[in-house]
């Protein structure tokens, strides 16, 4: 097994760069760009959860139960999860051949405008079945091109990134999706104070057309961003590769067993993103309307609680980066999967009682773990599980993949476990399992810290 631990003694592509104070402004470009690009991403899905949670219900699914209305509002909430994979596939590949910075710029631009486009939806009052279908070809098309958004960003700041300090440099993404988040949850509770009848009628555009404004200016910041050293060094390798006269080489045949061993990485990093992303979006996204329309506690406590969230992540993101550069990536991620396990049955335990402070400790403790902390670790390490010439396409499906199995659908099976069982416990075991799958994925997992990303070899 190639654990990938060992450095090299000569300076990395990323490195090389860095040397010169030309590359340091490259540097921080992308750095921006990468940062606000997953911020736009993560305004634009959080936008989304915290209005399927609040307001979706009443607007496009009005006359339902509550329970019935929850559900249809988070089932269109997973078709976003269900084109990610499919956005995947398409700008993956077009990443690893053509490069990451012309694909960064289309997904940005893509989800920028479905997203304004949602915010001008008419009301199912105001045109009928025609509101929901609206709101899912446009949710489709937001993730279609947040299916390589996430992936690409990590990939691009990952390359960028010295050696010896990837895992914090990496968790910069973790920061943009924090970010995202942030906005999302500041301008919800702005929103809200205007009144529930406000919200309803009108006020819950004003998120989704705002948007618009950070996605201009990460396209505009994105299209003066140079391509990546790591890319850059593979181009002027297979450049040189084609002026070689070619060899012969024996060709196994491809079968079931050859495909998947030559594919390991590919499922470890899929274990590790259901781990961490059913979770997740649990944590700040099912439970939101959990509380609000199940519980009946006021609507400003989980919005409130996210913003809080949304704060201590500056410093639980890149502190997880950070011990990952430390202690490993394999260490750290199996701890943090270990406290999502033990989390999931008191937290559900707990939110019974309605006490606003008890709820909001919970949500805050959970987004910590869940969204933040393991998530500031696994930036840098899907980068470094993959091979350079595959390195794009297979992080992004991987990832999207493990979204759709666990973070795209969790909002939609805990409303139906829900609501088939009327109680909580169901839903603590879905979220535990889900932690479970992550950690037992760590002991298949190899350790990536230092890995030279230019090797055209996946890390295991």
């Amino acid at each position: 097994m190639n654990t990938g631990t060992t450095m090299n003694n000569h300076d990395s592509a990323a490195e090389e760069r860095l040397k010169t104070p030309e590359g340091k402004k490259d540097f921080i470009k992308a750095t921006l760009s990468c940062w606000l690009g997953t911020t736009m991403e993560y305004v634009d899905f959080a936008l989304y959860g915290l209005a399927a949670g609040l307001v979706f219900g009443d607007i496009f699914f009005p006359g339902e139960t509550k329970t019935v209305a929850l559900l249809s509002s988070f089932a269109t909430y997973s078709v976003g999860f269900l084109a990610r994979p499919i956005g995947a596939i398409f700008f993956g590949r077009l990443g690893d051949k053509k490069g990451r910075k012309l694909v960064l710029v289309i997904t940005i631009a893509l989800m920028g405008i479905s997203t304004t486009l949602i915010g001008c939806i008419p009301s199912y009052h105001t045109i009928g079945i025609y509101a929901p279908i609206c709101l899912v070809i446009l949710r489709f098309a937001q993730g279609f091109g947040a299916g390589a958004e996430l992936s690409g960003a990590t990939v691009m700041l990952g390359e960028y990134a010295p050696t010896k300090h990837r895992g914090l440099i990496a968790s910069i993404i973790g920061i943009g999706s924090n970010t995202g988040t942030l906005v999302a949850s500041a301008v919800w509770l702005l929103v809200l104070t205007l009144g529930t009848q406000a919200v309803i009628d009108w006020a819950w555009r004003i998120p989704f057309i705002a948007s618009a404004l950070i996605a201009v200016a990460a396209t505009l910041i994105r299209q003066h961003v140079r391509e990546t050293p790591v890319f850059e060094k593979q181009q002027t390798e297979n450049a040189q590769a084609e002026q070689t006269p070619p060899t012969v080489n024996e060709k196994q045949p491809k079968t079931i067993r050859t495909c998947l061993k030559s594919n390991k990485a590919f499922f470890v990093m899929l274990g590790l993103r259901i781990g961490e992303n059913g979770p997740s979006y649990l944590a700040q996204g099912f439970v939101i309307g959990y509380v609000v329309k199940i519980l009946g506690v006021n609507q400003t406590i989980p919005t409130v609680s996210v913003l809080i969230a949304s704060l201590l992540g500056f410093i639980v993101i890149p502190f997880a980066g950070w011990l990952s550069d430390i202690f490993g990536r394999r260490i750290i991620y199996r701890i943090f999967c270990l406290l999502l396990m033990i989390y999931a049955i008191p937290a559900y335990l707990l939110l019974e009682s309605r006490d606003p402070l008890i709820v909001g400790s919970i949500i805050v403790t959970g987004m910590c773990l869940a969204s933040l902390g393991i998530f500031g670790v696994q930036a840098a390490y899907g980068v470094e599980l993959f091979g350079v010439k595959s390195r794009y396409s297979k992080m992004a499906l991987a990832k999207e993949l493990g979204g759709i199995l666990s973070g795209g659908t969790a909002p939609l099976v805990a409303s139906a476990l829900f609501a088939y069982f009327g109680s909580w416990w169901p839903i603590a075991i879905y979220f535990a399992l889900m932690a479970t799958i992550g950690f037992v994925t760590t002991f298949f997992a190899p350790e990536t810290r230092g890995r030279d990303l230019n090797s055209p070899n996946d890390a295991i």
